[in-house]
């Protein structure tokens, strides 16, 4: 799951919003002890979550709000979706244009569908258990632990910093990389069938980009693909950048509703103009503002 921006390094860095401590009246902390910094049980947690890095590139955490905070949020983004801005458009694995100078089958020319709605994040209330756990006090320090960093920052941009990504039935999000370097979420709300979560982990690396290995995927080969089982409530902190992943398109009734909780390990991040307009229809001051340069990176890899 892409995270639904680019994100640049601004020096125009927004005020942050006071730091909750709400979250822990959503958060199951009988299992996910965030707020036990320290504690037996938090370390614990935390080792089996760099476990799951290890082995999958990708940390599900089932179960991770109550039962009654799935059922609240579910009705929240309920609400929210007929207000999402839906874009529909053909994209290959790395967002980038048709090269015709590469061979037909290269992945970055195979295109394929991508139809996605997102709500932006001014449009969710302060007052909703979507915004509570975004802003947890608790959450951001796990977070921070797990990626072995001093701190996060929430995003400073007012659209994308907390989203809610919408698909009906029929809609998908194709094969492809992510260009931020971790993307944290949560279903709400689960279609009847379809709208699976599908990945390929370790398929590239900093200096290998293994195209043959993405061009069989998008392709049809199912060898490297795995399936996550995911349920309203679950956390998913998944490290897409080189891991290939997609979500199928839901089948029969019903729309999938997934929470995207944007933060970073530099303050100040925000979406390029660009893309921000592709995706929410619109801009911000802080956009209007901004250099659209394209973000600094160090791997090398296409994004």
């Amino acid at each position: 799951m892409q995270h639904p921006t680019d994100a640049n390094l601004s020096t125009d860095v927004q005020p942050a919003p006071p730091r909750s401590v709400a979250g822990a009246s959503l958060i199951d902390t009988g299992r996910y002890p965030l707020h036990t910094r320290g504690a037996p049980a938090y370390a614990d947690l935390l080792r089996d979550c760099r476990r799951q890095i290890d082995a999958d590139g990708c940390i599900l955490l089932p179960g991770f709000v109550r039962p009654e905070t799935v059922e609240r949020m579910r009705h929240e983004t309920e609400a929210l979706a007929p207000s999402a801005h839906f874009n529909d458009t053909c994209t290959n694995p790395y967002n980038s244009a048709d090269d015709p100078a590469l061979a037909a089958d290269h992945p970055k020319r195979l295109f394929q569908d991508r139809s996605n709605g997102f709500v932006a994040g001014d449009r969710i209330a302060d007052d909703t258990c979507i915004r509570n756990l975004y802003h947890d006090a608790g959450l951001q320090s796990f977070l921070a632990d797990v990626l072995g960093v001093e701190q996060i920052y929430e995003y400073a941009d007012p659209l994308a910093g907390l989203v809610v990504n919408v698909l009906r039935p029929g809609c998908q999000h194709p094969w492809h990389f992510d260009t931020n370097e971790f993307v944290v979420s949560m279903m709400t709300k689960q279609p009847a069938a379809g709208g699976a979560f599908e990945y390929c982990p370790g398929i590239r690396a900093p200096g290998s980009e293994n195209y043959d290995a993405v061009r069989d995927v998008v392709q049809g080969d199912r060898a490297r693909v795995r399936v996550l089982d995911l349920k309203p409530g679950d956390l998913q902190i998944f490290f897409g950048r080189f891991a290939l992943h997609r979500v199928t398109r839901p089948r029969g009734s019903g729309e999938r509703h997934t929470l995207i909780l944007g933060y970073a390990r530099e303050p100040g991040l925000i979406g390029r103009a660009e893309r921000t307009r592709k995706l929410f229809g619109r801009l911000a001051d802080v956009h209007r503002r901004q250099r659209d340069a394209a973000p600094a990176r160090g791997d090398t890899l296409s994004d």
